[in-house]
């Protein structure tokens, strides 16, 4: 026989709720969504600005990789789902209270208008493209009459899925990493300055590109002021939250952070773009993949380091 002094109920099995841990597919489908949403937003913006001649990549070539990148994001949330024959349970309700019903219609908007809206350049981008069904050619020139709209359906979306991205994890209050209105707007600036960073890398002509250069400027300082202020935030905060931030300052997260997402994905990329500016040929390759590799950095950071942090009993 043995004997078991027990001095605590957390022994007890089933007493905490189990934690079913997010793995690299959440931030794939958080950085995939937030690039998306930023290439669009610009896409609609210029467009009700009327500029796409003077901005073409925006506006027409940069959104034909966005169905490719929302098409692969859910993708891998669909993999991270545990009872996936009933993912279409989603679209029989809507709980204006849930940041996941938000996301699941949002994308349900989304996806099929990048759709479209590829779909109306896509005779500028291959002359002499036909369909090869007539009613196709109809929807086009439907789709075409009616641009306009489809830009500002597809501006406010892109707002919303870009903050969305961020609102997700700060819905969760039992992480205190998490649980902090910064994350939607954070994230929103990086999905912007992701997006800006894929136009870059497409644009042809040198006014453009240094046009989404300086926009970009303004939004890795955006993002570093919202940093900043996110970890002030936790620091006058309770004990969770300062121990949350400690992760980031001296903690297991401080190299992968402040070294992949705020000097490689954000302070070199603006010295770049500073150089660029001022004269200096620098490869934009590279100022573009520094970019988005800070971005993917932030996701995947911020979504294990969140996971890692909790409330003590």
């Amino acid at each position: 026989m043995r004997e078991e002094l027990i001095i605590s109920g957390r022994n007890n099995p089933m007493v905490d709720p189990v934690l079913n841990i997010w793995h690299w597919q959440i931030p794939l489908y958080l950085f995939l969504g937030g690039v998306a949403a930023g290439i669009l937003f610009f896409a609609s913006l210029y467009f009700i600005m009327g500029r796409e001649k003077k901005y073409p990549a925006a506006i027409k070539w940069a959104p034909f990789l966005t169905p490719f990148l929302l098409v692969i994001g859910l993708g891998a949330l669909f993999l991270d789902l545990n009872h996936k024959a009933f993912f279409w349970q989603l679209y029989l309700t809507f709980r204006i209270e849930s940041p996941m019903s938000w996301g699941a219609w949002i994308l349900m908007v989304i996806t099929p208008l990048s759709i479209v809206w590829c779909a109306t350049w896509i005779k500028e981008l291959k002359p002499g493209w036909h369909w090869k069904y007539p009613f196709l050619d109809q929807w086009e020139a439907f789709f075409k009459k009616h641009r306009l709209i489809i830009a500002w359906i597809m501006l406010i979306s892109a707002v919303i899925l870009g903050v969305y991205t961020g609102i997700l994890l700060s819905a969760f209050n039992a992480r205190p990493l998490w649980n902090t209105s910064i994350l939607g707007p954070l994230f929103f600036a990086s999905s912007l300055s992701t997006g800006a960073a894929v136009i870059m890398l497409m644009a042809k002509s040198h006014l453009e590109r240094n046009i989404f250069s300086r926009i970009d400027l303004i939004l890795i300082a955006i993002e570093m002021f919202l940093i900043v202020h996110m970890f002030m935030g936790f620091q006058a905060s309770t004990q969770v939250q300062i121990d949350a931030a400690n992760m980031f300052l001296g903690g297991a997260y401080t190299e992968v952070f402040w070294i992949f997402v705020v000097i490689i994905g954000l302070l070199v990329p603006a010295i770049l773009e500073i150089l660029e500016l001022l004269g200096y040929k620098i490869p934009i390759i590279i100022t573009s993949s520094l970019i988005l590799t800070g971005g993917i950095f932030l996701r995947f950071v911020i979504v294990y380091a969140g996971q890692a942090s909790r409330y003590l009993y």
